[in-house]
């Protein structure tokens, strides 16, 4: 049963690392199921800090990975108008998967701003800062599956 929930776990860790680039798949979450999985054989015992602490970031960067593409086009110059833009855009993207989820929130910024009466230069500007903000959002989920798949190879050696 070990080895069955062993290569479960290697399943989850590689299928985390590509839901962090595909946008249909929830990476932390699959990449932390990975390591409960190590956890429940007789391979791994992870202390319940690790385990509470690894399920925290995995929860806070879920719930950033929405909100950082709006903060990017707020802090790039953006108005309440380019960030509920940018959120209808996001909403409107993930029908249109892959591209709408890129190409969602960084139009949805861009028509905001145009929407509330600025101009296109500033909007333009808007959409950049939330297409950054997605990019941010998209590395920080690598780094967090990373980390998971580092912990689960150092506690098999």
């Amino acid at each position: 049963m070990d080895i069955f929930l062993l290569i479960l776990g290697i399943l989850c860790l590689i299928t985390g690392l590509l839901g962090c680039v595909v946008p249909m798949l929830p990476g932390p979450p699959l990449a932390y199921a990975g390591v409960l999985l190590l956890h429940i054989t007789d391979y791994a015992d992870f202390s319940p800090t690790t385990l509470l602490v690894g399920l925290l970031v995995v929860i806070v960067v879920q719930v950033l990975d929405y909100f950082v593409p709006m903060l990017g086009a707020k802090y790039s110059g953006g108005t309440p108008w380019g960030s509920r833009g940018c959120l209808v855009g996001t909403i409107v993207g993930l029908f249109f998967m892959p591209w709408g989820i890129i190409l969602g929130p960084f139009l949805g910024a861009f028509i905001g701003e145009l929407l509330g009466g600025y101009q296109a230069g500033r909007a333009l500007k808007s959409g950049i800062g939330s297409l950054l903000g997605f990019l941010f959002g998209t590395v920080l989920k690598c780094v967090v599956c990373g980390y998971f798949i580092w912990i689960f190879v150092a506690a098999l050696i």
